[in-house]
């Protein structure tokens, strides 16, 4: 496998700069300053509030009545603004857990030379090398998984070059408002080599609590009263740090710096080394850094290497967020350097919280998914059923556009929040696990449970309209809003009957159960009224400029460019359409052109949406067209994707269509380069470990844009179909063998 590399040549300007490392429930920000350095810290437990208490009294009557309006007038948006609004929750935010500041001392103001920053991402380990005067100094982090710490080590090739004065401080680098902080919420204390800190949230009165240990190897060491910790004169010091918010910090035996590091560098690996991307092109490159590479490509010019890269980073940092028992990949993974994060930095589950998992199973990090099944069943379900008997009187569960670590899952924020989709389309996650591992053991205790309480809401909730049709709502087309007109005057309107992605978010979900019935046999009765459901739900309407309708009627959009494409839910992530539904297909087209004509895809996020749905049309120069776009417009230096701010679901979403582009497995057939762009650039390559739905791994190489090799290894005997240049062909396959073949 190509050694990755994340190359950059200067200190972090700012937090949105600096290198990423994390354990799945800690995460830290290197910013690599040589005369200040930064090490900023996150717990994925730090957030403000509490579980929220929202009163439900009365709002069902008045859901009802907003309901009704929508059956009889069309329009309910004022009713439900005057009526619901007391009902909306809101939520608090993630939190910083602070920076350690290691203000550094030299014997000499030589310029510093030879400068680099690197993030090694298949091995996880973050560096900074450079030189001043005749000394080379490197700084080495990583986030150990097996050890549950972060582990620094300055180190240099100049004995007794090495002085500091450490700082452990909860106002952090950006000395901004969103890093203010009230007078006594921390507490910092030193001795001998440790620091200590204890600190609280900005609300709700959590508490966490931290421990810093320096081993200095040759010199001194002394504790100050202030909190800090002073090193004079030595040859290495190694700093290992841990956060706790349940329970007292504490840091494990440590035998070696480098013992410690190769077995997180073991873990680590492991999991990286399972698939890759690799297109060909110019190695030289590599020795660029990365910001310059980008720029050239914002300049014109072209960086294929740039895919395998950017492949390979959404991999390593779903590995750094999500990891065990950890909770799952938030708005900004586990990083945020705020105290009040935009959007809370919480978990938006109207496409983001999704989005951060569309990657796992494709790219081979099937067990990174875990923390969001865990999160789903421990936290959602039991909020979801609250909410849905609270609300909506409905059995099952339900979950509306955002979550916490609470879970939470009533409405929240304000009309756009009555959408009550978040937890069925939660349940694609859930069973997508089960398409590319298929065990029933995992089906039954695990993704049953909730896809079934999501399927009770609906059978509940949905009503039968006019026509015979099973419908949904108030609910929203998220976040975009269709234009009417009101008293004479045309307005935006968000609330409305049955959107089309409702539609075929509960078709997916009744498809769903109806299958997982199935294979367990759990209960046949609901199995048969899920059935009839399912036959009740309303088409897809294709409307008058040949789109596929976002809505029931065929509205103009306030926002024909919205960032958002909701109604393209059935093409990607979803299954619904595709090439046996040609003609939804060409609906699907013409929605996107329309939307991009209007200015669409200018986040990061809903330009990586926009990649997977061009390779599931199997267009793949506009799928190119995209990756281009999203390196231009989308992406920070560090390759962090930005919004703005910095949000992680694009980086997420760009890796799984940048794997979508090259093996679909959605249909009864599994298909090798289904949307390669036909740019030279595209045309070699290779890719391996990349998994397929049925429990198959494939490797393949190309040439000149078509397959010369495939290999194929299944976790059973199976015979399966494949559609490789333009052929379909089939193998039968023997549990535990590689088949390879040539073309």
């Amino acid at each position: 496998m190509t050694s990755y590399n994340l190359f950059l040549a200067n200190e972090a300007y700012n937090w949105e700069n600096a290198t990423p490392v994390g354990c799945g429930k800690i995460g830290a920000m290197l910013f690599g300053g040589v005369k200040k350095e930064i090490i900023q810290f996150n717990e994925e437990k730090i957030w403000s509030g509490g579980p929220s208490e929202i009163c439900s009294d009365g709002f069902y009557e008045k859901f009802q009545e907003v309901r009704n309006l929508l059956r009889t007038e069309g329009v309910a948006d004022d009713l439900a603004q005057e009526t619901l609004y007391p009902y909306f929750g809101r939520l608090k935010s993630y939190e910083t857990a602070g920076s350690l500041i290691i203000a550094m001392l030299y014997d000499n103001d030589d310029p510093t030379v030879d400068y680099r920053r690197d993030l090694d991402l298949i091995n996880g380990v973050a560096s900074v090398t450079y030189k001043k005067g005749n000394v080379n100094y490197e700084r080495t982090l990583f986030a150990s998984y097996p050890a549950q710490m972060i582990a620094m080590q300055l180190s240099s090739d100049v004995p007794h070059s090495i002085s500091f004065t450490a700082t452990y401080t909860r106002s952090g680098p950006d000395e901004d408002a969103n890093f203010a902080v009230v007078n006594g919420d921390i507490n910092v204390s030193s001795h001998d080599n440790f620091i200590k800190f204890n600190g609280e949230t900005r609300s709700g009165g959590h508490t966490f609590n931290g421990l810093l240990r320096f081993d200095v190897c040759g010199g001194s060491i002394k504790s100050n009263q202030d909190g800090s910790i002073s090193v004079l004169n030595a040859d290495r010091v190694c700093i290992y740090m841990t956060i706790k918010t349940e329970g007292e910090a504490h840091l494990p035996d440590i035998s070696s710096f480098d013992r410690l590091m190769s077995e997180h560098t073991e873990d680590f690996s492991s999991l990286m080394t399972r698939a890759d991307i690799s297109y060909e092109y110019d190695k030289s490159k590599d020795e660029i850094p990365v910001n310059k590479r980008l720029a050239a490509v914002k300049a014109g010019g072209s960086d294929i290497g740039l895919v395998n890269l950017c492949f390979q980073f959404g991999r390593y940092l779903l590995i750094s967020s999500s990891r065990g028992d950890s909770l799952p990949a938030n708005l900004q993974g586990v990083w945020s350097n705020f105290m009040r994060a935009p959007w809370n930095c919480d978990y938006h589950t109207n496409i983001n919280l999704q989005m951060n998992y569309w990657h796992a199973e494709t790219a081979n990090l099937s067990e990174c998914a875990v923390p969001l099944f865990n999160y789903i069943n421990n936290y959602l379900l039991e909020g979801g059923e609250r909410a849905a008997r609270d609300f909506y009187h409905c059995r099952g569960a339900v979950l509306h556009h955002i979550s916490d670590i609470y879970g939470f899952a009533g409405p929240a924020d304000g009309l756009w929040g009555l959408w009550p989709m978040g937890g069925a389309w939660l349940c694609y996650s859930l069973w997508e696990h089960y398409l590319f591992d298929p065990n029933p053991d995992y089906l039954r205790e695990t993704a049953y449970p909730y896809i079934e309480a999501c399927t009770k809401f609906f059978l509940d909730y949905m009503f039968e309209d006019d026509n015979g049709y099973l419908g949904t709502g108030p609910s929203t087309s998220p976040e975009n809003r269709f234009m009417l007109e009101r008293n004479g005057v045309k307005g935006p309107v968000f609330l409305c009957l049955s959107p089309t992605m409702d539609i075929q978010i509960v078709r997916g979900l009744f498809e769903m159960y109806i299958k997982t019935e199935e294979v367990l046999n759990i209960n046949p009765e609901q199995k048969q009224e899920v059935e009839v459901a399912y036959s009740k739900l309303p088409p897809m309407k294709i409307g008058a400029r040949g789109q596929l309708q976002e809505w029931a009627e065929d509205y103009e959009e306030e926002q024909p460019g919205h960032r958002h494409i909701s109604h393209s839910f059935a093409l990607y992530p979803g299954w619904e359409i595709n090439r046996n539904t040609p003609d939804l297909m060409d609906a699907i087209d013409t929605t996107l052109k329309l939307r991009l004509a209007s200015g669409g895809g200018h986040t990061g996020w809903s330009c990586a949406w926009l990649m997977n749905l061009y390779a599931r049309l199997g267009q793949g120069d506009n799928a190119g067209d995209m990756i281009t776009k999203l390196f231009t417009n989308s992406m920070l230096d560090n390759l962090f994707d930005r919004h703005p701010p910095f949000q992680i679901d694009g980086n997420f979403g760009a890796a799984a269509a940048f794997a979508e582009m090259l093996i679909q497995s959605h249909t009864d057939v599994i298909e090798l380069l289904p949307a390669l762009p036909s740019d030279q650039a595209y045309a070699n390559g290779s890719f391996e470990g990349l998994r397929a739905r049925g429990g198959i791994t494939v490797s393949a190489e190309w040439s000149e844009g078509k397959i010369v090799l495939c290999s194929l290894l299944s976790n059973r005997d199976q015979t399966v179909k494949l559609l490789i240049n333009g052929k379909i062909i089939e193998e039968n396959l023997e549990a535990g063998t590689v088949k390879d073949i040539l073309f």
